[in-house]
Formats: C-alpha cells, structure tokens, sequence
C-alpha cells in the first residue's frame, strides 16, 4: 500500500500551502509544494487516491475517492488559489505528471493508494 501525507500551513487569505510527502518505512520524502483554495478545503481525512480520466481535463490525473459530499477533487497543476474549487494544486505540469505516472504505476500493480490530509 502506497502511503502519502499532505500537511497543510494555516491558511494566509484564500491560499492554504501545504507540502506532498510520500511516506516510507525509512521516513517522509517530500515531493512538492502544494496549494488549495481555503473556501472549498476538502476535510483533513484519510482519502483513498485513484488515477482516472478527468472528463474536464481530457486527461488521467489523481482523484481522491469518497469525500464527504464531494466529487472530483483531483491533483493538478495550478498557481493560484483561484485555480481550485477544492482540488491540491501543484506547481507545474512536469509535476502533476510525475506523480499522476507514479501513482498510475502503483494503480496498475493493484496497491492501494492513500493519502493522508493534515492541518498544521
């Protein structure tokens, strides 16, 4: 089972920053930067994560499964908290592919993928 940790910092106006980890046996390795939008933050929760076709995007990308009264919340690229209606941005699109390929790698192996969401 693939583990991964999303830690938010409070939020400053309407941009909440957080940072990506993935979580091993040997420690926490940071990936990226995030940003969401703090009038739609999706509930600090354990979500399981899945790489499907985004029908607004055209594109495979993350999606976190069952939040509470939500659809559609993926992980995309974006620099601005208007960039988001609930969805973790990360900076570029070199980025948002590593991670959509490395999570569709480990989709494809049949593990399980988490990700973690905290507030700081």
């Amino acid at each position: 089972m693939s583990y991964y940790k999303l830690i938010r910092k409070p939020a400053q106006g309407k941009a909440v920053q957080g940072r990506l980890y993935l979580c091993t046996g040997s420690g926490e390795i940071g990936i990226c930067d995030t940003m969401e939008n703090a009038d739609y933050l999706v509930p600090a929760l354990v979500y399981r994560v899945a790489v499907t076709q985004s029908p607004r995007f055209k594109r495979l990308m993350p999606v976190l499964c069952q939040v509470p009264a939500r659809s559609g919340i993926r992980i995309h690229r974006g620099t601005k908290p208007e960039h988001s209606k609930g969805c973790i941005l990360v900076p570029d699109i070199d980025t948002e592919k590593s991670i959509t390929t490395a999570l569709l790698k480990e989709q494809s192996s049949r593990e399980e993928i988490r990700l973690e969401i905290c507030n700081k």
